[in-house]
């Protein structure tokens, strides 16, 4: 027994041994890099990219590239909160005042409650608070949970197709390993859930949420005890502490390239521009 549990203990320090190799080498796979994408660069998000493509040194490469130029063209981490507010008046989507219970940042999406038709502004709200998310994640932990409310959901205020698939792409593509799982929440039916799907009137599935969340926390309307609300106003002013806290944070990216700017000193970009990150990347 003690030689096995020694195996077993050998065999998960090779795969540490190995993982780490693999990010050394993607890491140099990329060449140098300055500036935001060298914040964004983390041996942490090189894992998650990693993992993401199978541990392909080759393919997580392309990925991470893409993501990168996708950043220095799209820059979600300069979306502000008073710039795309309005997409969040009816709290369709918004950053939840919990945790689950592995600490997960959790994001609450109810498209019952869609208000606008701009597909531009829809998208932008939402990789706001994906960044946000990210940005409030934690220390040790890099996923999100998603609770996902049909409520009041009708053909009529579905997002178009071509929101769908651009919110799935960008997920997959430039946020990959970060939503550990999507919880959807339907208020019709009692049949037997299908992996994550909750019905209020099926006993395994509010055992689900039972045991991945603190029901004196989690809102009424998925099975828990609070009573708290979406408070539009409430919500804008936290935001507006954390465009702060995101400045700073990737503000110390910029100062340190300017100073290597002045000194003469430039490294090479991947992406056409400094490109940016996802939250800490830790």
């Amino acid at each position: 027994m003690m030689r096995k549990s020694h195996h077993h203990h050998d065999s998960h320090n090779d795969e540490h041994v190995n993982q780490e190799k693999k990010v050394s080498e993607l890491r140099a796979a990329i060449g140098p890099i300055s500036g935001r994408s060298l914040q964004y660069c983390t041996d942490a998000c090189l894992r998650r990219y990693l993992e993401a493509r199978n541990w392909s040194v080759d393919k997580s490469k392309k990925m991470l590239e893409e993501t990168l130029r996708w950043r220095a063209a799209y820059r979600p981490e300069e979306i502000r909160w008073h710039e795309i507010a309005g997409e969040g008046e009816t709290g369709k989507v918004y950053k939840a005042d919990f945790h689950d219970l592995e600490g997960r940042t959790v994001l609450v999406l109810k498209p019952g409650k869609q208000n606008t038709s701009s597909h531009d502004n829809q998208m932008r709200h939402l990789v706001y608070l994906i960044e946000n998310a990210i940005l409030n994640l934690p220390k040790g932990q890099e996923q999100m949970v998603w609770l996902i409310d049909f409520t009041g959901w009708s053909l009529t205020k579905a997002v178009s197709m071509k929101t769908t698939k651009e919110t799935a792409h960008i997920l997959q593509s430039h946020y990959p390993e970060r939503l550990f799982s999507a919880y959807l929440y339907s208020p019709r039916g009692s049949s037997k859930p299908s992996g994550r799907f909750i019905y209020p009137k099926n006993e395994e599935s509010m055992e689900l949420m039972r045991r991945s969340f603190d029901a004196a926390t989690l809102p009424a309307e998925f099975g828990g005890e609070s009573t708290s609300q979406y408070d539009h106003e409430e919500f804008s002013r936290l935001m507006a502490k954390d465009d702060i806290r995101s400045t700073d944070f990737w503000g110390a990216a910029d100062a340190e390239q300017e100073k290597h700017a002045c000194n003469g000193y430039s490294s090479s970009e991947v992406a056409p521009e400094p490109a940016a990150a996802a939250g800490h990347g830790s």
